[in-house]
């Protein structure tokens, strides 16, 4: 997609999702619970990209490869490699932000 106000309704019925490695595209997409293969940039300047991309790989959570080996990605995934992702946790980080800067 060029632009789209929100990708909500096609990650719901996605059986698989093919994705650049930005934070916000990994992150909605293993947060609805669906198989990710993330395609890494290689061109972009300091390759921030490959950093989330390999962790979230290590991790088990997603398939990662580049534009020149996705087909053969494709064709020898095991979706039921993959791990589930945890759920975010919002309250721990509210209660560290507090400590930090002294509500508590």
């Amino acid at each position: 997609f060029r632009f789209k106000d929100s990708l909500a309704e096609d990650l719901r019925r996605a059986d698989l999702v093919i994705s650049h490695a930005g934070a916000g595209s990994c992150l909605e997409t293993l947060e609805k619970g669906k198989p990710l293969v993330v395609v890494i940039n290689e061109k972009l300047m300091n390759n921030h990209q490959l950093e989330l991309a390999k962790q979230l790989h290590r991790d088990g959570h997603v398939l990662c490869c580049n534009c020149s080996t996705l087909v053969e990605t494709l064709q020898s995934m095991d979706l039921s490699t993959l791990k589930p992702f945890p759920p975010g946790q919002p309250e721990k980080f509210a209660l560290f932000l507090d400590k930090v800067v002294g509500f508590q």
